[in-house]
């Protein structure tokens, strides 16, 4: 008897640690391992045997989508697949003690979770709550969820719309330091970097690749894709400044050349009105194509303007008084000198004999002393000048210059 009962509590023990469905063995192979586990566990005790003993947490990121790019407060929303494990010395069994079981899912509630944060958070995101983690039989805990993360950003909108962002999402433990808990990749670098598996590219941006500086530190670079707005804001500036171009073409003393530009002008008014809600706002500083419209602008009124001018002279040029004649010694004799034009006869002598011509209609006499012909026809007013033989159609004007001139060898 006494070998008998000092025997029957050791044998009960035994039973206890060794297979517990011979305890109960009308309770799930689930329902007792989940009672095994969490009926003395202490959700806010660090999993560890000896507290000395850091706790090695692997996270790692899958970007899913761009969900938004806010240039104005320098805000990224992207929707990410976070995952993170870690070894969890009071979750352990023996697999053949509870029907081969080798995992489970546990409630997030009820075990202790590492406070794995995002230094760059700045609003909550409306992501879906996994109430649940999975444990192995070994003490390995994987807690994998759809995270939207809204962080901040510095967003450098020069080159819009053909800029490149790299925003940076730090993972830290808010609370522990590094003797406590230590982060790590999941995954190498390089199998992080370009892994593009489940991103949606079917938005305005895309994802270029993710970069890991430190262990818990990760770089999501991304680019806009520029082809709506080349095709929305820089094809019809353009278009307006070719038009602005072709009016050049248009007769300068006809009256639809200032009013053609005034459209224009007026019409590249009305297009930056419609496309500043499309340009980014931000106090950092200007895109470059918002530079170019306020150019091409400028270059619209400097062309009005111009156009105002030639139209003036045009119109004022039959009230002028007419060049005098040192202006035209001046211009025609000692400029040339200065501009190295050696054949400077083009230049004179249509000018000096038209000029002659309509100074001196009076010397009509025929003994050619003022306007007398030499040899070869060559008219006396200035040596090696040619009188142009007349023009058709031109018979009545040179027929009176003859008269008035006694220029008798014209006809």
């Amino acid at each position: 008897r006494f070998l008998a009962g000092g025997a029957d509590p050791i044998i009960r023990v035994a039973a206890r640690k060794g297979n517990n469905r011979t305890l109960n063995s009308a309770k799930p192979a689930l329902l007792q391992l989940s009672d095994y586990l969490l009926t003395h566990y202490r959700k806010g005790v660090r999993p560890v045997q000896d507290w000395r003993r850091t706790t090695n947490v692997a996270i790692d990121v899958m970007v899913y989508a761009i969900l938004s790019v806010d240039e104005k407060n320098q805000v990224l929303t992207t929707y990410i697949w976070y995952r993170q494990h870690w070894i969890d010395e009071f979750l352990r069994w023996n697999p053949e003690d509870f029907d081969n079981i080798t995992q489970m899912s546990l409630p997030t509630d009820s075990i202790w979770v590492p406070d794995i944060l995002i230094n760059e958070f700045v609003d909550v995101g409306k992501s879906p709550d996994i109430p649940y983690v999975y444990v192995r039989y070994h003490g390995e805990v994987q807690n994998l969820k759809p995270i939207q993360v809204v962080t901040a950003c510095s967003l450098d909108i020069y080159n819009f719309p053909f800029d490149v962002q790299n925003c940076s999402l730090t993972f830290t433990s808010w609370l522990h330091n590094i003797r406590d808990i230590n982060l790590s990749l999941w995954r190498q670098p390089e199998l992080v970097k370009f892994d593009k598996s489940v991103f949606m590219n079917q938005g305005e941006w895309e994802l270029l690749y993710v970069l890991s500086h430190w262990t818990s530190l990760l770089s999501v670079v991304i680019r806009r894709r520029p082809l709506f707005y080349a095709v929305s804001l820089l094809l019809p500036s353009i278009f307006l400044m070719v038009m602005d171009i072709v009016g050049f073409y248009l007769p300068p003393d006809s009256g639809e050349r200032v009013s053609f530009k005034i459209t224009l002008l007026l019409g590249y008014s009305v297009f930056l009105i419609i496309v500043s809600d499309t340009l980014p706002a931000t106090a950092i500083g200007t895109p470059l194509i918002g530079v170019y419209f306020v150019v091409c602008m400028a270059l619209l009124v400097i062309s009005l303007t111009e156009t105002i001018l030639i139209v003036r002279l045009v119109h004022k040029q039959d009230l002028q008084p007419h060049v005098p004649d040192w202006v035209k010694h001046l211009v025609l004799e000692r400029a040339t000198i200065l501009l190295c034009i050696r054949d400077r006869k083009k230049f004179y002598p249509s000018r000096t004999q038209s000029s002659d011509i309509s100074r001196h209609p009076e010397n009509n006499d025929s003994t050619g002393t003022s306007c007398g012909t030499g040899k070869g026809g060559k008219c006396s007013w200035h040596p090696g000048c040619t009188l142009p033989s007349p023009p058709r159609g031109g018979g009545n004007k040179l027929h009176r210059i003859r008269k008035n001139s006694g220029l008798t060898w014209w006809s």
